[in-house]
């Protein structure tokens, strides 16, 4: 009989461990978030696996993750994603099982599902309409296929490198298959090889490989080879190789029940099959290895927090949305092909744009070695592949939307104590680089002005004239970042005792100033961040409009109301220009009224405020600077509960690797990180838990009074046993050693921090 939350509480403050005996992965949807834009992946995988196995999907609109809940199976494939956009990464190394004769298995071979999927966690389901079940479970590097054939036609296995999730967004970043390999070997085995390029980050050619072994000796193995639907060979030769579709069909006995292993590398075939003997062995059984992936995420992710709720819906969206900030970036440490390094690699970062503002904080929270392991992969990657990542994947850096913000990354990590094997000295010449060295232009189509790659494409402007002129796109909003990554780099820089260039980019960081119109107005305000010309002169500019919000504007997925709040370092002069406290929270309270802005969302009522876009994260926190902590409460716990919750369409937007995930987490937390800054601006949790910070620390947060629905509100707070007079506290306050807050709630707003000093604004 298993524990529940509360007995996992009591234990834990007991000092026993209870990820031993609670299951976590019981309160786990998988897919939540599958549908209403979210593109999570809901196959099978372990944390930050490189394996992650699971269908691909067919209606003639993109298929990020590769599942869809509607349309035809194409195939079974090794590799995906999780929550991305733009357009889909891999879906490759694919298998389709097909009943009956293939003449040709370069025709479509996509099927209808009987039935909807079914999954839990380490383990997907999908029943076909030609009477075949498919069952997924994986390892790391590894994958398991079970087979059951129903049908008394012959039983098939297509393997088809051509295989590769497409788009049809008309964008140019669309997936192309370049060339493949496929050999049959004397035991019976297979090993491929494919090439391929572009996708969301606009990578050139990459390669993967496989190595395939099934439990039953295939009756019939024929090796296919040709270009488009028109076969060249099939069943002629063992292998077939070159810039054509490549691939074999592995028959066996009507209503066959089939293994299937596979394993995969970017490194070598060989390194494939090592992968695949090594995670899943022959005599691996299928229950065990879903067996192992649910320990994994149990004991590295999901028992790191337990909370005081009995509610199955609470459970269910936290461990929900704890699942799903951990399925990428993938940790392929030992499978980069591009450098030899003995330090951590990690690949598929989808990107630092999005996750910097509250993912990767969490990332150290609750996976600190992790998080340690992806500081020195992103100093690694600076010095063997010039610049830090803003994103990557298929082991190449892009796309960079905005600022480079591995800097904030690396600045947060500093200022909270990550030493460990970090090489800071690195760390620090990789966001100098970033400050002072513009990358060489990629010529991308959809802003050919400045690289899209790597680094900062506008420093020219940004170095001569303290601001960015229209020369170069996405201006505004790259301006706001480029204040916040030189804020980073002086933090790191002060650390560090290089007390010079913590003051140069300390004075940088304040050049968002620069953008500042104080004459525009929008709503019955004045003040908003404009593009601006060469000669200093401002441009016209509508605070409701940025143009299409894109890679070639002004602005990039954001209005100039929004990024008007973007220097979370200097907010005092936010509050400054706003015309004090009072002039900050009506502004923000005129962010928040729904129709305020008739171009808006309607599934937001038509507010300024976007819950599905990054750059308003922070927003509703923001109040905490003007002394209105319960607004700030106020106006999260409304978007929380509003816009979040464990269905498949329980994110408001696409998930951006985690980002949304983590942005709920914190506030059933109580808690928001201000990147880069050791703050956290206080709110209120929304039941108790304790959170184990490894080393034997944790921070447990005790609910007394109150209700998470409307009675939320701050009446006292203790932290770590004394009274607590400031809506904000600091990494050393709670995280570093550990800690305890202890609130009491209630119903209405009250003055429990009355006379306690407001967040820090160190870039002021």
């Amino acid at each position: 009989m298993q524990w529940t939350i509360v007995a996992a509480l009591a234990a834990a403050a007991a000092g026993v461990s209870a990820q031993s005996t609670t299951d976590y992965t019981q309160y786990v949807q998988l897919f939540l978030g599958t549908e209403n834009g979210g593109n999570m992946f809901p196959g099978v995988t372990r944390p930050n696996g490189v394996t992650k196995l699971g269908p691909d999907l067919y209606t003639g609109v993109d298929a990020y993750s590769g599942y869809l809940p509607t349309g035809n199976v194409t195939g079974f494939s090794m590799t995906h994603e999780s929550g991305t956009g733009g357009a889909p990464k891999y879906g490759v190394v694919s298998q389709m099982p097909w009943v009956g004769t293939i003449s040709n298995p370069l025709d479509d071979l996509s099927i209808p599902r009987a039935s909807a999927d079914s999954a839990r966690v380490g383990y997907y389901k999908s029943s076909l309409s030609s009477g075949v079940t498919v069952e997924l479970a994986a390892s790391n590097h590894a994958g398991l296929y079970r087979y059951n054939f129903s049908s008394y036609q012959v039983s098939n296995i297509v393997v088809d490198v051509s295989h590769v999730l497409v788009s049809y967004r008309g964008q140019g970043l669309e997936q192309h298959y370049v060339s493949g390999n496929m050999t049959i070997l004397p035991d019976g085995h297979y090993e491929t090889s494919g090439t391929y390029n572009n996708g969301w980050n606009r990578s050139p050619n990459w390669t993967i490989y496989s190595c395939g072994r099934f439990s039953t000796k295939p009756t019939n193995s024929s090796v296919f080879a040709g270009s488009g639907s028109t076969l060249s060979s099939y069943g002629s030769t063992d292998a077939a190789a070159g810039p054509v579709r490549v691939g074999a069909v592995f028959a066996f006995p009507s209503n066959a029940k089939v293994l299937s292993r596979v394993g995969i590398s970017f490194i070598s075939s060989a390194q494939a099959c090592r992968n695949l003997d090594s995670e899943i062995s022959s005599s691996q059984s299928f229950d065990g290895l879903v067996s192992q992936t649910s320990q994994a995420w149990n004991s590295q992710v999901l028992s790191k927090v337990a909370i005081s709720s009995t509610s199955a819906t609470d459970r269910q969206l936290f461990y929900s949305m704890l699942y799903g900030a951990f399925l990428i970036p993938s940790n392929k440490t030992g499978e980069n092909p591009t450098w030899t390094s003995s330090e951590p690699y990690y690949d598929d970062t989808f990107t630092l744009w999005d996750l910097h503002r509250c993912a990767t904080s969490l990332w150290q929270v609750i996976q600190p070695t992790m998080y340690e392991e992806y500081i020195r992969s992103l100093v690694d990657t600076w010095r063997n592949a010039g610049y830090l990542p803003d994103a990557r994947s298929s082991n190449f850096n892009g796309r960079t939307q905005g600022g480079s913000n591995a800097d904030n990354v690396l600045a947060d990590a500093y200022v909270k104590g990550v030493r460990g094997a970090v090489n800071w000295d690195d760390g620090y010449s990789a966001m100098v680089k970033d400050a002072e060295v513009q990358p060489v232009n990629n010529n991308d189509p959809q802003a050919p002005d400045s690289s899209t790659k790597e680094g900062r494409g506008a420093l020219p402007d940004w170095k001569k004239y303290g601001f960015i002129t229209p020369t170069y796109s996405r201006a505004v909003s790259r301006a706001v970042e480029y204040a916040v990554n030189d804020f980073s780099l002086s933090q790191v820089a002060s650390g560090l005792g290089k007390a010079a260039d913590g003051t140069k980019y300390l004075s940088r960081g304040r050049n968002w100033r620069n953008h500042w119109n104080k004459a525009a107005t929008s709503l019955g305000f004045s003040g908003f961040l404009v593009p601006k010309n060469a000669n200093g002169s401002f441009v016209d500019q509508d605070p409701l409009s940025c143009g299409g919000c894109y890679w070639g504007d002004a602005y990039y997925e954001g209005l100039p109301w929004e990024y008007s709040w973007g220097a979370t370092h200097d907010v005092a002069t936010q509050v400054s220009y706003a015309g004090g406290a009072s002039g900050f929270v009506a502004r923000l309270d005129k962010f928040f009224e729904p129709g305020a802005y008739s171009g808006g969302k309607a599934q937001f009522n038509y507010t300024i405020m976007d819950p599905s876009n990054e750059p308003d994260f922070v927003t509703p926190y923001l109040y905490n600077f003007a002394g209105r902590q319960d607004k700030s409460t106020q106006r999260s716990r409304f978007i929380a509960k509003s816009y979040y919750n464990s269905g498949n369409s329980g994110l408001p937007g696409n998930s951006d690797a985690g980002a949304m995930q983590t942005w709920l987490l914190w506030n059933t937390i109580g808690l928001y990180p201000l990147t880069g800054q050791t703050t956290f601006l206080i709110h209120a949790p929304w039941y108790g838990m304790s959170i184990d910070l490894g080393g034997g620390k944790s921070l447990k947060i005790s609910v007394t009074g109150g209700n998470q629905d409307s009675a939320y509100y701050v009446q006292s707070l203790k932290v770590n046993g004394k009274d607590w007079k400031q809506n904000w506290l600091t990494w050393n306050d709670v995280f570093a050693n550990g800690g305890t807050m202890d609130y009491v709630l209630g119903a209405n707003p009250s003055t429990w921090f009355d006379g306690g000093k407001l967040p820090p604004s160190p870039g002021t």
